[in-house]
């Protein structure tokens, strides 16, 4: 759509937006903060501009009034199904490079859980928990704050709004930009090429040369446990919860329980993390993972492992679960963050020859197709790993393969891995246990937080990195952290891991000082000693 068209809409709405705000249209700011300067797409230099907080509700009226253009029928190059980190990446690509693109989406907002209700917000969360506590600040002064009583999730949000608000408007504006159709509603294939959208204007029916579909995923939720989502949720309804529960059973011991029992640790309730296996995080090294337990632990966090509920009782006090052991556990709330699945419901994908596989997700080859071979799917929809990093590059990777760009053809060999808990995780590459099965002779060399000056400076001297390298050449092989600034950090050993070079490479490069970087190079140092068979210290 011409950049006219949207000036003339604008300039068609200038009387509502003048009696909002009281002032005239030409006289508001022009450029929007939150986007660091840009300018708004479309705009001539005569043009109106409006200010950061009616660029959102313009956008909004925007896309509503384009969608009222959408006829009965029309054809797209691409049909997107979903607005989360995969659909509006791949829609954008698409748009890019000239293709006709259409988006479905039945939210309210945009962005998928990512934004709305799981990455942003949580981790959010995180850095508030942190702040209010005091938590980071207890190795320094030995110092230990007394949150307030009764405090709310609500009270420890409110920078999650803003966030959340400023990421729902980059979002408007990023498909406004790149002139992508917007249409709300409840999407379902009518046959393979097809998409049929039942939403508040109406049925449209959408016809694409290629459709992607990037719907997400949502919890699971056992039938045997009662969620009613005031003592017992799921991760898509626990930060809806009224209050901070003096005591909390978390189930489930992959990423989202860790980082939601640690978060809840440092905001003072006493947690117990459930788990039917016998270790945290299993894909992670286990020397990373056995670290991350013992500090939880040192917070106060109990352990149930090889054990979960098999029913749960709701009261007005909180939730009774029973256990597969017999033990009864009993706390304020209890979440369950114990497995997901693809969220497909409504979209008929038996109309257009697809079934989701046995482990409940859609299955995709390498490019991101499925077995409808003009039918793609990327980001949570297919399983791990599930991250919006990843998610955005599938959704990129999967159109450029559908139009034969030769642009974005592949994604990128290694792909790291965060993990927002109290200590943050990142890890990339081999772990000990991977060589150890892969048969591959490797050499560990680890730096210690508590060697390290800027360590101490934070106020985090447990943490630690760990390199894992090839004996015979010295080639790195896999990296993990744990600690301070671990999911930044991350980024320089998966540079040397993806040009596959060797740890001297960290000795080479000289590193500001102080910095949590310098690991690098004493892990390094620590890994030659290990090699020669002599060193000076541990880390």
């Amino acid at each position: 759509m011409a950049g006219n068209e949207l000036r003339n809409f604008l300039l068609l709405s200038s009387r509502r937006i003048q009696r909002d705000v009281g002032s005239p249209l030409a006289k508001l700011g022009p450029y929007d903060s939150a986007h660091r300067g840009e300018k708004l797409p479309y705009f001539s230099r005569s043009s109106p501009r409006i200010l950061p907080a009616l660029e959102c509700n313009a956008y909004r009226s925007f896309a509503l009034y384009r969608e009222a253009r959408v006829g009965s029928t029309a054809s797209f190059d691409l049909v997107v199904i979903g607005c989360g980190p995969a659909g509006e990446k791949a829609g954008a690509q698409a748009a890019y490079f000239g293709k006709r693109v259409a988006l479905i989406e039945r939210a309210q907002h945009m962005g998928g859980s990512c934004i709305n209700t799981g990455t942003v917000p949580s981790k959010t969360l995180r850095e508030s928990a942190l702040y209010f506590s005091g938590l980071k600040q207890r190795g320094l002064y030995g110092i230990d704050y007394s949150l307030k009583e009764n405090l709310t999730v609500h009270d420890f949000m409110h920078h999650e709004r803003e966030v959340v608000d400023m990421e729902r408007r980059r979002i408007l504006k990023n498909l406004a930009l790149h002139k992508i159709e917007l249409v709300r509603g409840q999407a379902s294939f009518e046959d393979g090429h097809t998409v049929v959208v039942c939403g508040a204007d109406g049925t449209r029916r959408l016809k694409g040369d290629v459709i992607l579909i990037a719907t997400g995923s949502k919890p699971h939720r056992p039938s045997e446990i009662a969620f009613d989502d005031v003592h017992t949720f799921d991760s898509a309804t626990f930060l809806q919860m009224d209050r901070i529960p003096k005591s909390l059973a978390v189930i489930g011991g992959g990423v989202i329980g860790c980082e939601y029992a640690s978060i809840f640790m440092a905001l003072g309730a006493e947690v117990t993390l459930v788990d039917g296996r016998d270790r945290l995080l299993p894909f992670l090294d286990n020397e990373i993972s056995s670290r991350l337990r013992e500090r939880l632990a040192l917070l106060g966090m109990h352990f149930r492992f090889n054990d979960r509920p098999v029913k749960t009782e709701n009261s007005k006090d909180g939730v009774r679960l029973s256990m597969k052991s017999g033990k009864i556990l009993e706390t304020e709330a209890a979440l369950f963050a114990a497995g997901r699945r693809a969220a497909v419901d409504g979209l008929a994908l038996e109309q257009a020859r697809l079934a989701l596989n046995d482990r409940g997700y859609i299955a995709v080859d390498e490019n991101y197709r499925t077995s409808v071979s003009h039918i793609y799917a990327a980001g949570d929809v297919i399983g791990f790993p599930a991250l919006a990093s990843t998610s955005m590059e599938q959704g990129r990777v999967a159109v450029c393969h559908a139009f034969g760009l030769k642009y974005k053809q592949r994604m990128a060999s290694l792909l790291p891995m965060g993990i927002y808990t109290i200590p943050e995780i990142s890890a990339a590459g081999e772990t000990e246990e991977s060589c150890k099965e892969k048969k591959i002779d490797y050499v560990v060399g680890r730096a210690l937080y508590e060697n390290n000056a800027r360590g101490h400076i934070t106020g985090d001297t447990a943490g630690m990195l760990k390199l894992i390298f090839a004996r015979a050449d010295k080639k790195l092989l896999g990296v993990s952290m744990i600690g301070e600034n671990a999911t930044e950090l991350i980024h320089i050993g998966l540079t040397v891991l993806d040009k596959g070079l060797t740890i001297d490479e960290f000795i080479e490069q000289v590193f500001n000082y102080p910095t949590l970087s310098e690991t690098y190079k004493y892990a390094a140092y620590d890994g030659l000693g290990n090699l020669a068979g002599h060193k000076l210290r541990e880390g």
